[in-house]
Parts: structure tokens; sequence; C-alpha cells
């Protein structure tokens, strides 16, 4: 290391070339699955008729993404969907392996000025196009192209003084003579980064720099190699075991391979530094070899491999009392647009959910079926969860940069679950111990009291409806039409309180001992509604139509409370 270049200044270039190349690659599999990642998954889903098929897909994908990661994720989400059989996903990551190392082939070319055309031509289309569309994405690829490329000659320039400094090569020579260690630091590495692409380019770049000898740097992209498997298989724990058997399997196929090739590291590193000249892409060549000696291996084999991961975690059927999103798919969360849709129908099955809730409430009220309670209080707690799951799948979609209408989308989509897991709650916690305690008691409603809450009942059953419309449809009028109805429940649950002490003046023994559960109940629908109606609230202000709509309630309201309030004409003398 030169004098004028301290070691301070120099690990400050190495971290700001590695954390760019990390990021560069993120930019670039995220321009990517925006720009066509609707397309990537139907090429997906369509080309798995045969494991050649599959597996050339695979390549393709891939090397559109940049990432194997990305392509195990989308294809772990079809089967678990059962939309590709256990034995073609497989070969599918196959082709993903080797995909991702002709990926980091192609960008480990000595292409020289091309960095700088990728960055005007990425930032040309990624400013000329204000809306999120295709061509902003890819604007967004070209320019993480080439920042990669200008990473790489960052990297290049600090690893150079580093190969002279003593004390950096006495440490790297320490992990080139433990191969386990040395796999186990570039699965760690592979992990933390979350990019096979970035490390194996790294290790490319320290290796043609004379920072460790061949040995170590075959060893190193063996555990990168290892540890790109492991990612998908860490970050879907949680998921079903049919979704996860083909990351599992593909991490099995990488592991074999992985014991098979170490043993002869030594050896073929010792052979190659026989050679008169030393292939500065050594660690990108043996990558894409070792790949490529992996798709020929197991390639015949997916079907009798994917059995035996089927064996070793067979995918059961959830129970029935086991509560899970179904449409939440995480392979799309870089796509926001879609993301959202997802949502969208997720949040459109939680509101049958609640829906089904309120129906059985009024079943219960009639009919005194305390294992129909029992049944309704278990619904709440899938309502509560499939809510959870919506909100952090939410929260990871607002990660992403979003247009003013996506962004419009989702704070509709929070605002109705959000106010449909407010009515799970009042039905769970409101309406049903209400129902049990008529149910406990013995009480029984008077044959008007109870058609008056089932009229009530009804009113907000429709207005339910109503309001998931809305959420689908984003009708402006049908917005209002949901809005206005808040007046007239207000008048409802007016005159159904009047009735009820119409009665209790009559004396109606059914109508005093079921007194304070009747009102309880039309207030608590009341308040059901009034998170129904809040359902409309985020499409009324898009259109700035919420104030006027509230101005001319509060108008009416006023109008009414005033004509209840103005005496009756007296007859005069």
């Amino acid at each position: 290391m030169t004098s004028s270049e301290s070691a301070t200044t120099v690990l400050i270039h190495l971290a700001g070339g590695v954390a760019l190349l990390i990021w560069a690659v993120r930019l670039v599999r995220t321009g990517a699955m925006r720009a066509f990642g609707a397309s990537l998954r139907h090429a997906l889903a369509s080309f798995t008729r045969n494991r050649f098929a599959a597996f050339g897909s695979g390549i393709a994908v891939t090397m559109v993404l940049q990432s194997s990661t990305a392509t195990t994720l989308l294809v772990s989400s079809f089967a678990g969907r059962r939309l590709i059989v256990p034995a073609m996903a497989l070969a599918v990551l196959l082709g993903a392996n080797l995909g991702t190392s002709l990926a980091a082939f192609v960008i480990s070319m000595d292409l020289g000025w091309i960095w700088g055309l990728c960055l005007a031509i990425g930032v040309a289309l990624y400013l000329a196009n204000e809306a999120m569309d295709r061509a902003r994405n890819i604007g967004r690829v070209f320019v993480g192209i080439g920042l990669i490329l200008l990473s790489l000659i960052e990297l290049n320039a600090a690893a150079a003084p580093l190969a002279q400094s003593p004390v950096f090569r006495t440490l790297l020579g320490a992990i080139g003579h433990e191969p386990l260690l040395a796999v186990l630091v570039a699965v760690a590495a592979t992990w933390l980064t979350h990019s096979s692409i970035a490390i194996i380019l790294l290790i490319a770049t320290f290796a043609a720099s004379g920072l460790f000898p061949p040995a170590t740097a075959l060893t190193l992209v063996i555990g990168a190699n290892l540890g790109n498997a492991l990612i998908p298989v860490l970050d879907q724990l949680g998921a079903p075991a049919l979704q996860r058997q083909a990351a599992v399997a593909n991490l099995f196929t990488r592991l074999v391979l992985a014991l098979l090739v170490l043993p002869f590291v030594a050896p073929l590193a010792g052979w190659l530094q026989t050679l008169p000249t030393l292939d500065s892409r050594l660690a990108i060549e043996f990558h894409v070899a070792l790949n490529l000696v992996g798709a020929l291996v197991f390639l015949p084999f997916v079907a009798p491999v994917a059995r035996l991961v089927e064996r070793l975690m067979p995918g059961k059927e959830a129970p029935d009392a086991t509560v899970r999103p179904r449409h939440l798919d995480p392979s799309v969360l870089d796509s926001p647009s879609e993301a959202l849709a997802c949502a969208m129908r997720e949040a459109l099955n939680l509101g049958d959910r609640v829906e089904l809730m309120l129906r059985d409430t009024m079943t219960l009220l009639e009919k005194d079926e305390l294992k129909l309670s029992r049944a309704i209080a278990q619904a709440d707690d899938g309502v509560d969860a499939i809510h959870e799951s919506i909100k952090l799948y939410l929260v990871q979609v607002s990660r992403n940069e979003l247009t003013e209408e996506e962004s419009r989308r989702l704070l509709e989509i929070i605002t109705l679950i959000t106010n449909l897991e407010h009515i799970g709650d009042i039905i769970d916690k409101n309406l049903r111990e209400l129902a049990e305690k008529k149910i406990r008691k013995r009480y029984a409603f008077s044959p008007e009291g109870l058609a008056e809450i089932r009229d009530f009942h009804q009113r907000v059953s429709s207005g339910l409806v109503l309001a998931l419309n809305v959420f689908a449809s984003r009708d402006l009028a049908l917005a209002r039409q949901l809005f206005a109805e808040k007046a007239m429940m207000r008048d409802a649950e007016r005159r159904a309180t009047e009735s009820h002490f119409q009665r209790l003046r009559s004396g109606r023994a059914e109508s005093i001992e079921t007194s304070a559960i009747h009102l309880d109940i039309i207030r608590d629908l009341k308040r059901i509604h009034g998170h129904v109606a809040s359902i409309g609230y985020p499409i009324l202000e898009s259109a700035n139509a919420l104030r006027e709509s509230r101005l001319r309630e509060a108008q009416e309201a006023q109008a009414q409370q005033e004509g209840r309030l103005m005496p009756a004409p007296q007859s005069g003398l």
C-alpha cells in the first residue's frame, strides 16, 4: 500500500464499492420485476410442460431479473398454489442457478465505457417518463447495470492497494487454509446481502487483484452458490410445506454438489497455477461451470429428488380451523400494482368473512344456538389474523416507490381492513355477548322488537355489501349513496327507540325484560354502520366530495332537529 494512500481511505473506497454493487444489483432486479414481472410470471407458468422447457425458462427469467432468489420465490408461490408440479419447479430452479451465473459472467466482461452509456440511457428514460410505467422501469434497469459496471471499476481500484497489505493477505490466507470456514463466510455474506451475483463479482474482483489464491476463490464461490439457495428457504420458513418444497429441493442439490466438488478444489487450483497465464475471471467461469455441472447431474433426476423432498416434508392440507390469507403473494412485492391487487382480493375476502359473521349474529339472536356463538368467536380470530397479514403485507408494499394512484389505493385498502376489523370486534365483543346473555337468562324479544332488530340488521348488512362494492368499483355515485345512508340510519335508530319505549309504556313484559339488550343491539348495529360508511371516505376524498357530502348531511340533520323541536301550533282564542 502506498504511503500517499492510507488504509482508511482504501477501506472507505472498498466499502463504497461493495455498497454500490449490492444496491445496483437490487436496482436491476426491482426495475426488471416492475417492467416485466407479469410477463415473466406468465413465462414461468407456461413453459413448464417438460423439464427442458422449464430449465430454459428458469435461465431466461433469472438473467432478466438478475436474481435466482426472485425466481425461486416466484416458483415457490406457483408450487404452493399447485400451478406447477414439484419436479418441474425444481427444473426451473436448476435453470435459475445457471441463469444467475451467466448473468454474472456477462456483467463481468471488460465493457469499458459501456457503464457511461447505460447510465445516460437509463437516466434519460427515467426522467422522460414521470409516471411509473414500463419505460421508466427499463430506465431503472439500465441505471442499475451502469452502476454495477462502475462499482466493479471502483472495487478493482480499491483492491489493488490491499493486495500489497501484509495484514490483509494474512487474514485472507487464514480463511484460505480452512475450506469449511471459507464456505461459511461466503454463505453468511450471500445471505446478508441477499445477492449471490454481488458476492460472486466481489470474489472475482478480489481474486483478480491477487488478494487470495485460486483455491480460496473457488471455495468461496462454492459457499456463495450454496448461500444463494439458502436465502429463499429461510425467507419462507413460515410458509406451508408445499410452497417450501421447491426451494428445499434446490438447496439439497446445491449441498450435494458442494460436497462432491469441494474435495477437488485444491487439486484443480494446483493444476490451474501450472498454466502459463491464469485467467482473471477464473471465479466467474468456475461459477458457470459449477451450475452447468449441477444441471447436467440433477436435471435427469428432478422427479426422484422432488419425491424425496415431498416424503421428508409432506404438504399437508391446512385444517379448517386454521385461517391463512389466500391471495397475498410475496413474489410480487417488487411490483406495487400487482401487490396491491393481491391485497385488494384478500381485503374483499376479509369483507366476505365479516359479512358472514354479521349474518350469523342475526341467526344467533333468533335461534339461541350457543354452538353458533362459538363459531362467531372463532371467525373473529380468523378476521384478526387476516387483517394482520394484510397490514404487514401493505407495510412491505409501501417500502417501494409508489405512484400517487398506488398510494391512494393503499390508503383505501387500509381503511377497508381497519373498519372491517373493528366491525368484527363489535360483533364478537358486543353483539355476540348480548346474544349469549339473552340465551342464558332465557329472554325472548317481542315479535315487534325482533322485527325491528331484523330490519335494522338488514339495513346494516345491505350497507356492508354496498361498501364492499364501493371499494371494488370505486364508483363515486355509490360512495355518495353509502355516505347518505348515515342520516337514514339515524332516523331508523330514532324510530326504533321511540317504538321500543312505546311498548315499555304499554307494559309489554318481553319488552321490559329485554329492554337493555334491545337498545344495546340497536346501538351496536348503528356503530357497525358508522364503520361501514367510513369505507367510502377515501373514494369521496379523492374526488373532493367528502366535505360537500358532510355539509349536506349536517344541514339535513339540523333541519330534522329543528323540525322536531318546533312547537306544535296552538289554537288561538
